[in-house]
Order: C-alpha cells, then sequence, then structure tokens
C-alpha cells in the first residue's frame, strides 16, 4: 500500500483593505473576498473574484499574488493545469518569490509532470535553503519517476533539517521497502509510529515489510493496530487475512476476506483466496467464490488452478 502524505499549500494574501459595502469595488477588495470564500469551500466564487481582482488591472506585485491565489483556488478545484498556468503568470512577474516555485511543483507533481516539479522544488531550495518540505517534495516526485535512490537522498535531507518529521521518515520509509532495503524502512515506520502512533499506514506498511521477513505475529498485530484507526479499508482487512493464511488461522483468515469481500464486493483475490480456505476447511461455497474471483479476473485461474480443481468437494 502506498499514500503520499497531504501536501501544504502556502497561501499569501495582499495587504487587507477595509470592505465598505458588500459589493467589493477595488482589486484588494475583490481578493479578500475571495480568499474569505476559498477558505469557506467556496472555490468557484473564489476563482470568479479572484479573476475580477485581475480585470482591474492593479500593481504588478499585487498581479501576480492575485494570480498566485487564482492558482491555490485551482489547486482546490484539482484544476491543475489552470494552478499551473497561473502559478507560471505570477512567476512571470514576481520570479523571486520560492511560493509561487513550491505550488508549481505541487500541481506539476500531481500532473505527473515529475521532471518539472524537479526543478520547480529545485528552485525553491535554492532560494530557501533548509525549506524542509521541498527536499520532501522533490523527494516524493524523484521516488514517481522511479529515482528511489535520489528521493531516499531528499528524504534524508529534509530529515536532517526537522529530525522528527512522520510524513517524510515514513516517505523514505515507503522508498527504501520499494528498493527492497527491508529492514531500514521497518526502522523508519518504526520512528514514525513512536512520533505519531495513530499514523496507521506505518503500521500498514510495517506489516507488509513484517511479512516479507516472515514475522506473522508482528505482521498481524500491525494490521491490527491499524484497524483501530481505519475500520473500513478492505486492503487492511485483506493483508491480515493473507497474513492469517500464511499462519495457517484459517479462521481468522476466513474471516478478514470476508470483511474484505463486505467492504469490496470486487475484490477478486479476497475470493480466490477464501475459495482456497475454504477448499482446505472442506466447507461449501468455495465453488461460488472460485467462480467470483475468475469473472473478476480471468488471470487468476491459472494461479488458482491446484484448488479451483478441487473445488466442488461435497
Amino acid at each position: 500500500m502506498k499514500a503520499w502524505p497531504f501536501f501544504l499549500l502556502l497561501i499569501i494574501v495582499l495587504a487587507p483593505t477595509i470592505v465598505r459595502s458588500q459589493t467589493p469595488k477595488t482589486a484588494g477588495e475583490f481578493n479578500d473576498r475571495g480568499l474569505q470564500r476559498q477558505n469557506s469551500g467556496d472555490y468557484d466564487g473564489a476563482i470568479d473574484d479572484f479573476t475580477k481582482a485581475l480585470a482591474l488591472k492593479p500593481k504588478a506585485s499585487d498581479l501576480a499574488k492575485l494570480y498566485y491565489n487564482r492558482g491555490n483556488a485551482f489547486m482546490s478545484k484539482n484544476n491543475f493545469d489552470a494552478a499551473v498556468s497561473d502559478y507560471s503568470s505570477a512567476i512571470q512577474l514576481e520570479s523571486g518569490e520560492y511560493e509561487y516555485y513550491y505550488n508549481r511543483g505541487l500541481a506539476l507533481h500531481n500532473k505527473n509532470s515529475f521532471d518539472a516539479a524537479i526543478a520547480d522544488f529545485t528552485k525553491v531550495i535554492e532560494l530557501v535553503p533548509r525549506f524542509a518540505l521541498a527536499y520532501n517534495d522533490r523527494g516524493n516526485a524523484r521516488s514517481g519517476k522511479g529515482d528511489l535512490d535520489g528521493a531516499i537522498a531528499d528524504y534524508s535531507k529534509a530529515l536532517a533539517i526537522v529530525p522528527l518529521s512522520p510524513d517524510t521518515l515514513y516517505n523514505r520509509g515507503i522508498a527504501l521497502q520499494a528498493k527492497g532495503n527491508t529492514d531500514e524502512a521497518i526502522k523508519d515506520f518504526t520512528a514514525v509510529l513512536s512520533i505519531s502512533s495513530s499514523f496507521y499506514l506505518a503500521n500498514v506498511n510495517r506489516a507488509v515489510a513484517l511479512l516479507e521477513k516472515d514475522d506473522l505475529d508482528g505482521a498481524i498485530a500491525d494490521y491490527t493496530r491499524a484497524l483501530e484507526f481505519k475500520t473500513d479499508d478492505a486492503a487492511i482487512y485483506y493483508g491480515r487475512g493473507s497474513a492469517r493464511q500464511k499462519k495457517k488461522d484459517l479462521d481468522g483468515a476466513l474471516a478478514d476476506y470476508t470483511k474484505t469481500i463486505e467492504i469490496d464486493p470486487k475484490h477478486a483475490l479476497a475470493y480466490a483466496n477464501r475459495g482456497v480456505v475454504k477448499t482446505l476447511q472442506q466447507k461449501h461455497g468455495a465453488a461460488a467464490d472460485f467462480d467470483m474471483a475468475f469473472r473478476l479476473d480471468p488471470s487468476l485461474r491459472a494461479t488458482y488452478r491446484e484448488f479451483s480443481e478441487k473445488r466442488r468437494r461435497p
């Protein structure tokens, strides 16, 4: 299971103005209302206000900030193309503002434009050398393009600045795990949990790493801990079911696969493995489980051929 932490969206504003009427008239008043609307979740209204402010052609420094603020509103709507365009306009007007590059890097990352995102985060680091988040997010972009060594180096640089960042430790753990450095990954996930015990994804990924080391009890304990914080995640139940099946706790595995299917009725592997468990326990229902698994994913037929051939056992 792979997941990234939420990105920080840096926000700057124009100098505050006094709104003397309900209808804005100046660029500053439209900007202020746009920020209020954005903060309340009315992103379309915010974009409309920033656009009206831009049409009033304020001075260049305020114009740049308006493009930036509208870019943030577009980011909140996941309109990354429009966000990149606005951040780029802001940069053309004020090329020395690190926030503009940072948020454009986030938008580019969300577009999977990893090289361009890396360039923006690198520019941020040139402007603010000890900005740990820029190293972290450049690491994310490098990981996205498959440069795990570069990603790990960036995460380590971020941690040299902010040693107790659970997000960065988690991200480095993920990259180490992807490289096969299981023991080092476990250390990072353990460090995350020592800082934030509710960071359940660290439990999940440590469980995966522990499974690779055949520490079944440790993996089951981590999945169980994760379920205290995330009760509706089919992948966690499936992972615990796999660990329980490997430990030959067939009743526990059956219960977990069944819960997986309740949450995600199209989880083909859960049906297939429940079919295996039912076959081993000589229970009814294995045939139906295999049939459903093969309908959802025909490629599983070859993998589960041996057990599916026994599925008609009375």
